[in-house]
């Protein structure tokens, strides 16, 4: 009996030993890359195997071991009135998916296969001052098979070239909202206790991996997919005391929050929306002492434009853009007004940005949204579009354009369902490249709620927030014993975010102009948001096509 053994790229979802496909066995790499590769075992009698490493770059080498999760909710039913049929999907049954990847260590570390398959993901982290040259790493596989009790003993060997040129250094802003309270739920601690603050810490670090560089930062609670009249747990960052007409503001434990956020390597601060989501028609929920107590002062029950909010506003926008500049980070805070306006929120909008943007003269104010008026009105100098509205943009050649996906990009655009291949994951790479798109946003790096808040879910049981979102829309990152584990579709993407970089180190030797010339050759075709090739060799050989350009430059 025989373990057989497939070497394939980080593109392969694989459920059984069939799907892997797309066989790898080298890369050509930069100096400062970072690069996933899987190998897949499989065997028809039930065995038990050791695994082991052998590598120069074993110190730079983690090991994880691909799980399948619940893929409870693929994606939204086709819509009446639109007869595209997005057919670039792996299924749209639901079922196990695999996603979430569990490091493994090389001590007692034990892999069973009983006629399946198991999958190993191996990330690489090439250190910027690797000497150039080839290296292999090896994976061994020792053990018994129990049938006859033989003994077994494979291995499969990966080249990886490394060339004499440095990945520059990520400009691309990148945000998935971070909330601070779903860690607290699913990990059961209290906000703010000292376990929480140690698993943000782990939660930030793991935000840096996956190429996050701006973290959501909670000054007051975000309004943010919270049903009218819900509440989502209280984890504003200011506490704030009322003494008649006047506040106090104590900014304590937002300089531990940007301490801790800049000590893991997050550059950017997005400072929580200001005002109610999907048509800012109330105050968001603030947790204010007065007389000693502390009631929620500001919510569901004041509206936006009254007048006791208005007077609030103006004396904490000020006192919090003070300590921001105090902190060296106010220009590198984003500010929001509100998330997804619409047309029809026109005038509201209008009369939150004309209070707030005087209070915070040179910052930086954005917002998702889909509507070019709030731009050309010039409300919105920072617009962050979804990825199938984007075109009236793209044509406006806005400075700071930046893009963003949820659930509703369903159809033609990339997007990290579970149901989805994994190129259509990292092609946002290049689109995000071609377009000069400054910054991306995401909304779920670690949402584990139901639709609105209304209640916790088990991540590891639905991963649609309970049938609300397509699967791996809601987070990116699984709530682990003592912090969050990474998945696969979260390592994608950061080969996503890096394509950009090396992108840009190609166009620093030959202009823009043709390095999108050398990606749409390669097409075949011009690369829009909804118009790519759907197949993962076009990524890899481009891939390699353009590191084999950097090296002759460098």
């Amino acid at each position: 009996m025989t373990i057989e053994i497939k070497q394939v790229s980080s593109l392969d979802k694989i459920r059984n030993f069939s799907e892997a496909k797309t066989l790898m066995d080298k890369k050509t790499v930069l100096k400062g890359e970072v690069f996933s590769f899987q190998q897949t075992l499989f065997c028809k009698e039930c065995c038990a195997l050791t695994v082991k490493l052998e590598s120069k770059l074993s110190d730079y080498i983690s090991v994880y071991i691909v799980k399948n999760t619940a893929m409870d909710f693929p994606d939204f039913e086709p819509s009446p009135d639109n007869d595209f049929i997005d057919t670039d999907f792996i299924t749209k049954e639901p079922g196990l998916m695999p996603d979430l990847l569990k490091p493994i260590s090389f001590q007692n570390n034990t892999i069973r296969l009983q006629n399946c398959v198991a999958t190993l993901w191996i990330e690489v982290e090439i250190p910027e001052n690797l000497t150039a040259g080839k290296y292999d790493i090896t994976l061994n596989y020792d053990g018994i098979i129990y049938s006859d009790n033989s003994e077994v003993s494979v291995s499969k060997t990966f080249t990886v070239e490394v060339i004499n040129a440095v990945m520059p250094k990520q400009e691309l802003k990148v945000t998935q909202w971070f909330h601070v309270d779903c860690i607290a739920d699913v990990h059961n601690v209290s906000i703010y206790s000292e376990d929480h603050w140690n698993l943000i810490d782990k939660y930030m670090c793991e935000a840096k991996k996956q190429g996050i560089n701006m973290i959501l930062t909670p000054v007051i609670t975000p309004p943010l997919d919270t049903g009218v009249g819900a509440l989502r747990p209280n984890v504003q960052l200011v506490k704030i005391t009322k003494n008649g007409e006047n506040y106090d503001f104590d900014f304590s434990l937002l300089k531990r929050y940007i301490d801790m956020a800049k000590k893991n390597g997050l550059e950017y601060f997005e400072i929580s929306h200001l005002f109610s989501q999907w048509g800012l028609k109330y105050s968001p929920n603030i947790y204010i002492t007065e007389n000693g107590k502390e009631e929620r002062l500001f919510g569901w029950h004041v509206e936006a434009k009254e007048e006791s909010y208005k007077n609030f506003l103006c004396r904490f926008i000020p006192s919090l853009a003070d300590f921001l500049k105090k902190e060296n980070v106010y220009e590198y805070c984003y500010f929001h007004i509100s998330d997804e306006p619409v047309s029809a929120h026109m005038d509201a909008y209008r009369y939150a940005y004309e209070l707030v943007a005087p209070m915070l003269p040179g910052a930086k104010i954005m917002d998702a949204l889909s509507s070019i008026e709030f731009y050309e009105s010039g409300l919105v100098k920072t617009p962050v579009t979804a990825i199938d509205h984007i075109e009236p943009f793209l044509e406006k050649k806005i400075d700071d354009q930046w893009a963003y996906y949820c659930c509703g990009q369903n159809k033609k655009v990339s997007n990290r369902f579970l149901s989805m291949p994994s190129h259509r994951n990292k092609i946002i790479g290049l689109q995000l490249y071609k377009y000069g798109i400054k910054g991306f946003l995401q909304w779920g790096f670690n949402f584990y709620y139901s639709r609105c808040s209304l209640y916790k879910v088990n991540p590891y049981v639905t991963t649609s927030s309970d049938m609300a979102f397509p699967s791996g829309d809601p987070f990116s990152v699984y709530p682990g014993e003592n912090g969050p584990l990474p998945s696969l579709r979260a390592k994608v993407f950061k080969e996503a975010i890096q394509f950009v970089s090396l992108l840009q180190k190609l166009e620093s030797y030959i202009g823009k102009e043709k390095t999108v010339e050398l990606i749409e050759k390669k097409a075949n075709m011009e690369i829009t948001f909804s118009e790519y090739p759907r197949c993962p060799e076009f990524l890899n050989e481009l891939e390699e096509e353009i590191k084999e350009e950097i090296k002759k430059h460098s």
